[in-house]
């Protein structure tokens, strides 16, 4: 199979070169290869993702069907990699899911510190021995220090942009009581964390484990309780609410010794989007509805893609026709081969009977991160 796509792979390139010109010679080359455009979808979708943008534009020109088939898997967005950590030393593995490709990288400032979130390219550390907080980006190598700030057991951090920016917030909130938190804040070109307690204001629940999902969503940071009650804290405001949407509806069945491990937060375009995973059940998500502010079960992602991890989850869309609609974990197999995925589509993890077990997975050696600029 790979020889026939590699075959095909280098007569699309030669006639994707040829598509558009006004070059007689070229002309009766494609008149001869017309037959071409009767390949198998499947074939057609193997060979178009293998093209880069500009021959995929080209090649989607010769015929209606080679415009579908390059409409489904042109790239305008890009994965992010999967960043795996070292349990010692300093160096580092990153997983591209697109080309299934392995990278390797010194990252001095990783062997004393813990990695909390990512996003934009930035990694945010925190160095316990001396309780200092940092931003560090792997493809520029730059460090941007932060003051101290005492972090405990499974506290979750989270930043709203790249620390380049003047708006740059740094938000983390701690559990005090069934009724109180305590959220942290710091604002790129401040000096110090700023630190208020804050009331949960509602006499209908209160909450007795933590806040461990973190995502910033509409202008504000939209934090997950253990429990899945909804926290929101506007840092323009300083507000800090939690939203009266009752936790979604499981199945009996969907309970795990370590059940909030298996549990995902993220956003796309205006959407939140919650993950519940349970041991070889199939995955279920909820996207917040707006209007009556209910979760509200979901079947298909609607051509977005998933990127789960315990530290911060990811969506993207625009990607190739056969990362759409699914959720990657961030588990790889096959010596790099193939990232564990399910499929919304077809209700089923590739590879087959390959669920993912948080409970018996380390939820923090790995994180999703921006591609390496310079490889």
């Amino acid at each position: 199979m790979g020889l026939i796509v590699g075959f095909y792979f280098i007569l699309f390139q030669r006639l994707a070169e040829t598509a558009g010109s006004n070059d007689e010679t070229k002309k009766d080359e494609v008149e001869l290869l017309q037959i071409w455009s009767d390949l198998p979808a499947e074939l057609l979708q193997l060979i178009m993702c293998r093209l880069k943008l500009d021959d995929n534009v080209r090649a989607s020109s010769v015929c209606t069907t080679w415009h579908s088939a390059a409409l489904s898997v042109r790239v305008v967005d890009q994965p992010p990699w999967l960043l795996y950590l070292p349990k010692s030393g300093n160096l580092c593995q990153f997983y591209d899911p697109l080309h299934r490709k392995i990278y390797s990288r010194e990252l001095p400032l990783l062997s004393d510190s813990e990695v909390c979130y990512s996003k934009d390219g930035w990694l945010l550390l925190y160095m316990p021995k001396t309780r200092h907080l940092g931003f560090s980006n792997p493809s520029t190598h730059e460090f941007i220090k932060l003051p101290r700030l005492k972090l405990k057991i499974c506290q979750m951090i989270a930043f709203s942009c790249a620390p380049t920016s003047n708006s740059c917030v740094v938000f983390t909130v701690r559990h005090l009581s069934s009724t109180v938190v305590a959220i942290s804040t710091f604002r790129i070109g401040e000096t110090k964390w700023t630190t208020v307690t804050h009331h949960n204001h509602s006499w209908r629940y209160s909450f007795s484990s933590g806040w461990d999902k973190v995502v910033f969503y509409n202008e504000r940071f939209y934090s997950l309780s253990q429990d899945s009650w909804l926290g929101v804290f506007d840092p323009q405001e300083r507000t800090w609410n939690v939203l009266d949407v009752p936790p979604p509806k499981l199945p009996e069945n969907f309970v795990d010794k370590n059940w909030w491990r298996g549990k995902f937060l993220t956003e796309h375009k205006g959407d939140l989007f919650l993950m519940y995973t349970c041991s070889d059940e199939n995955p279920i998500i909820f996207k917040l509805g707006l209007v009556n502010m209910m979760w509200e079960q979901v079947k298909t992602l609607n051509g977005v893609t998933f990127f789960a991890s315990f530290l911060s989850s990811v969506s993207r869309g625009e990607l190739p026709g056969s990362m759409r609609n699914n959720v990657y974990f961030p588990k790889v197999r096959f010596y790099g081969r193939q990232c564990i995925s399910y499929s919304m589509g077809n209700e089923r993890y590739y590879p087959r009977n390959e669920c993912h077990d948080w409970g018996e997975e380390d939820m923090f050696d790995n994180i999703w991160i921006e591609p390496l600029k310079d490889v």
